[in-house]
């Protein structure tokens, strides 16, 4: 997927960035974005691999800006970033000339733009899809690849408005381009800022907000020349038109310019609300490129993952001891994919480089370069505890530590998904390591073998669960009490709650119906064994 400057350019439009220099031209090709503060740029230029194409530089001064491009500017060219974008460095001579000696391309951002906000529309213009057209060429719609920024400019073509399309907290993902009609709602809201408060409060007070949320109809909303705020229409973007979810994944926002809108653009607004709807669902449903190697990495794709890639591309080391914590859900396991966000919070708080991924059902911590098992034992158990608290769900966790290298990430998760799919400790504990669980593990998975295999059972119990249909009795749960009781009578009969000769009574019986004896070792480990796999399980 390829972006150039120039389209780059046109989609944040001059609202936001203004092109200052372009030594190479506007066809250079741009993939990916970094945004750097001071203390980053020295990191970013002794890491010795490939740099972010695009930079954004957050509070570096013209002297620093010009010490770092002449930096990249002795790296081969293609090994050098394509693309500076600054507020204000840009008016130093000295970094004119040191980006163009570099053939790099200087881009002014508005001062009054948030720098958060500007770093997600590039990234969002980079990934984006490349869009689909009609024979004429024009931006085709109803193409399936149709991209926001796309789909916003052909709305604003087929009204006659400017067209921003926002999220549901009010953060613009795209925008058609602006004209000199643009008003300071617009302005403000593409520079990432809140529009004027006393229009906000009009907008609650008639309701706006709530009828997009509630309702698929277009709203109309009047000018405010008080206000400087011109008409416009709005409408919510919702997952599907089906019905099947009405969670509201956005909205469109349709300004007035110096003419009209067309009669029919509330008709458009909702065909674009539709359209919206399906490409931000697709967004959303779509691991992002770190999600998949970060999938890849924990082994979610298979075998076969080129580590050292993996390991680059995520700039993390690829040796030395690593610790890999496994969460699973004790109630619904879509609360804990849902708080996902939360545990990440909670790993990057405890350790900056840590990496989070949910897959499935389970949420995935890897802490590189960490070996002390104790430390992320005692941690994970607060986060347990904070889980619990602050959202009401019921975890567990397997810890596996150390964990030789990222080579070994994807075998360490294998194994904490034992742990997982075991039963949770006797002691009530919710967090504990493959060491500790062996024993329930390697049970767990030998009696799940046995119910999965029909010529493993021993067909003698079915006679015993017969009789205990047919006389009303329950010289099952009488054995089971007995072999988990090592053989001891007193004590499986205070178990049972029963007199120490009714039980003796109830063995001979066993005995009796197995031809089995119960004094025999062998007899009594396989009757234990097949007692706690249960009867066989029914073909589906």
């Amino acid at each position: 997927m390829e972006t150039t400057l120039g389209e780059l350019l046109g989609a944040l439009d001059h609202t936001v960035a203004t092109l200052i220099d372009a030594p190479t031209g506007e066809g250079v090709v741009l993939r990916t974005v970094a945004l750097a503060e001071p203390a980053d740029l020295a990191e970013h230029l002794e890491a010795g691999g490939v740099l972010a194409e695009v930079y954004l530089l957050v509070g570096v001064d013209p002297e620093q800006t010009v010490r770092w491009l002449r930096g990249v500017g002795a790296r081969p060219y293609a090994r050098r970033p394509r693309l500076l974008m600054t507020k204000g460095a840009d008016d130093s001579p000295e970094v004119r000339t040191a980006a163009r000696a570099a053939g790099i391309a200087l881009v002014r951002v508005h001062r009054h733009a948030r720098w958060d906000q500007v770093f997600g529309l590039v990234r969002r213009v980079l990934t984006r899809a490349p869009g689909g057209r009609t024979e004429a060429g024009e931006p085709d719609l109803l193409a399936p690849d149709t991209d926001l920024f796309g789909l916003a400019q052909v709305v604003a073509a087929e009204t006659g408005g400017m067209v921003s399309i926002e999220d549901p907290h009010s953060h613009v993902l795209a925008y058609s381009a602006s004209d000199d009609a643009a008003d300071q709602l617009r302005i403000r809201s593409i520079l990432g800022r809140e529009g004027p408060a006393d229009y906000l409060r009009i907008l609650r007070e008639w309701g706006v907000f709530d009828r997009v949320r509630r309702t698929d109809e277009v709203v109309d909303i009047p000018d405010h020349p008080e206000l400087d705020i011109r008409r416009r229409l709005v409408v919510g973007v919702r997952r599907g038109s089906d019905g099947t979810e009405d969670r509201l994944l956005g909205t469109i926002w349709l300004q007035e310019g110096h003419r009209p809108l067309r009669p029919d653009a509330a008709r458009v607004l909702r065909g674009a609300s539709a359209v919206a709807g399906r490409i931000i669902a697709r967004a959303l449903d779509a691991p992002s490129t770190e999600a998949v190697l970060v999938r890849r990495l924990f082994g979610a794709h298979g075998a076969g993952v080129d580590v050292p890639s993996v390991a680059a591309a995520l700039r993390l080391p690829e040796a030395g001891p690593a610790a890999v914590i496994g969460f699973g859900a004790l109630g619904p396991a879509a609360e804990l994919a849902a708080s996902s966000g939360l545990i990440r919070l909670h790993a990057s708080a405890f350790r900056g480089d840590s990496v989070t991924e949910a897959i499935g059902d389970r949420v995935y911590v890897l802490l590189p370069s960490y070996h002390s098992e104790h430390g992320v034992g005692s941690w994970v158990r607060e986060l347990v505890a904070q889980l619990e608290q602050a959202r009401g769900l019921v975890a567990r966790a397997a810890v596996a530590a150390p964990v030789a290298g990222l080579t070994a990430v994807a075998s360490a998760r294998a194994e904490v998904d034992r742990v997982l799919a075991s039963p949770a400790s006797a002691d009530g504990s919710r967090v504990t390591t493959l060491a500790e669980a062996r024993t329930a593990v390697l049970l767990t998975e030998i009696l799940d073998l046995i119910r999965a295999r029909p010529h493993l059972h021993d067909p003698r119990l079915a006679a015993l669960d017969t009789y205990d249909h047919d006389h009303g009795a329950d010289l099952r749960t009488s054995a089971h009490a007995y072999v988990r009781a090592h053989g001891e009578v007193s004590v499986a009969a205070a178990a049972l709650r029963i007199h120490p000769n009714t039980l003796r009574y109830r063995l001979r019986r066993v005995e009796s119906i197995l031809g089995i004896d119960l004094t025999d070792p062998d007899d009594r480990l396989l009757l234990e064994i097949q007692l706690a796999a249960g009867p066989p399980r029914t073909p589906s």
